[in-house]
């Protein structure tokens, strides 16, 4: 009985082992780009920021939090890297927001679902019907350390 326990014990660990590596596989810095092409009299912008991923959890923002133009993202990114990240901004100008009551200083926010690999992965932003949503894109890339330290 105790040779039982005992291989049930190294189970165990083993395979918490192995949860641990998958679920840090992303883990660290990365860069995050997002594209919106222009649609009908909106403008296009892109936008570039810092994110991090720690324990599979995603968090990048943009701008200063409450202000116009401000923008966080967040998610959990699943083992096989699939990801629905949620974002939530405010408005930084009307000539780059669409819809009705899409003005400077206004709430917003949508979802994205997201393909996470290795070192890099895409995303799309949620475009709701069309008429007010627009495709926006996002490109993630992992950060070496090389490309972390200013001035290398």
């Amino acid at each position: 009985m105790p040779n039982l326990i005992r291989l049930l014990a190294i189970g165990v660990l083993l395979c918490a082992t192995g949860t641990s590596i998958a679920g840090e596989r992303f883990d660290g810095a990365w860069t995050t780009k997002l594209t919106c092409p222009p649609k009908g009299s909106t403008q296009g912008y892109t936008w570039e920021f810092p994110a991090t991923i720690q324990s599979s959890s995603f968090r990048g923002e943009h701008g200063a939090a409450g202000e116009p133009g401000y923008l966080i993202l967040m998610g959990k990114i699943a083992d096989d890297g699939n990801a629905k990240l949620t974002a939530n901004g405010v408005v930084a100008s009307r000539q780059y927001a669409r819809g009705v009551f899409a003005h400077k200083g206004e709430d917003y926010s949508y979802d994205v679902k997201a393909q996470f690999k290795d070192a890099e992965g895409t995303g799309t932003r949620n475009e709701g019907l069309g008429i007010v949503g627009r495709p926006c894109v996002f490109e993630f890339q992992k950060q070496t350390n090389a490309a972390a330290v200013p001035g290398r």
